[in-house]
């Protein structure tokens, strides 16, 4: 990976929305009535891990308006961009190929219906070949489709898809996105810092190169699953360890699973860490 600044300025002001928080079997669970499945609250209805950001668009392009840009597509993608109206996308972002992360790319297709655009998709090579395996069709070249631009009537029915390989730092609508490697159990995932914001989900840890390219944040989501260890996640104890040696100015947990209500777990939090919620909109201070 290329040397970069560890303080990589935004031009413009960046915003995000957590359209997913919870864990791989989502929150409440299938056959499960414990208080927090069965919580009243909404902040304890936690769907499948992914977020949307958003940031202006330079140069009055795209109508004057903004560009949003998705991190993984999770199996509830349809309710999640109907809940917060998200309506339209102009990329999207993998962190890796697990299947709560990304499920919901068929639903990509109403993207395209939509914009009359294909998507740009960008994703590491295994992730690439993974989702190649799993959704052939959304792959496959045909005219003005996966290769083209134009899209196709075809677009009803299966993704236009644009891919592009992740091996580096790269510009995405005049934003540079930076690869974090994370380490997953026994898998290297990416996590993505732009500007003065980091998603690091589905982690057991960040090695020092990485936290490096993590420092001076405003705001860090970080994987926070339960409070007892697990092999793949980090724990909340383990998580605030790691938030303590990054010292973003504030953080967001992630990735939670049915273990605590929302209310219990913030009571035990520093003033600067939040639990994050299927919704939550935060926006990000490009001053720092």
């Amino acid at each position: 990976m290329e040397q970069i600044s560890t303080n990589p300025k935004s031009s413009r002001r960046l915003s995000v929305t957590m359209l997913g928080s919870g864990t791989s079997a989502g929150v409440p669970m299938i056959g499960c009535h414990c208080s927090v499945c069965s919580s009243s609250d909404p902040r304890d209805h936690r769907s499948r891990p992914s977020i949307a950001v958003h940031y202006s668009d330079n140069g009055g392009r795209n109508g004057g308006g903004g560009r949003n840009i998705l991190i993984d597509t999770s199996p509830e993608l349809r309710l999640q961009a109907v809940r917060n109206q998200l309506d339209r996308i102009d990329a999207v972002v993998y962190t890796h190929a697990h299947a709560d992360h990304i499920f919901g790319l068929d639903d990509l297709r109403r993207y395209n219906t939509v914009m009359r655009a294909a998507m740009p998709l960008y994703a590491a090579p295994d992730v690439l070949s993974t989702l190649r395996r799993i959704f052939p069709y959304a792959f496959e070249t045909r005219g003005g489709g996966a290769g083209g631009g134009a899209v196709t009537n075809d677009s009803l029915y299966r993704p236009e898809l644009l891919p592009e390989r992740i091996d580096g730092p790269f510009d995405l609508f005049g934003e540079r996105w930076t690869p974090i490697p994370l380490v997953h159990g026994r898998l290297n995932i990416l996590g993505f810092r732009i500007g003065n914001f980091a998603y690091c989900t589905d982690c057991s840890d960040i090695l020092p190169a990485s936290r490096e390219l993590l420092r001076n944040l405003d705001v860090l989501i970080i994987d926070a699953l339960r409070p007892r260890p697990h092999p793949t996640h980090l724990s909340f104890e383990e998580s605030l360890t790691m938030i303590s040696r990054i010292r973003p100015r504030r953080a967001f947990f992630t990735h939670l699973s049915h273990d605590m209500l929302h209310d219990d777990i913030e009571k035990n939090l520093p003033a600067n860490v939040r639990v994050g919620y299927d919704g939550l909109k935060i926006e990000i201070d490009p001053n720092l």
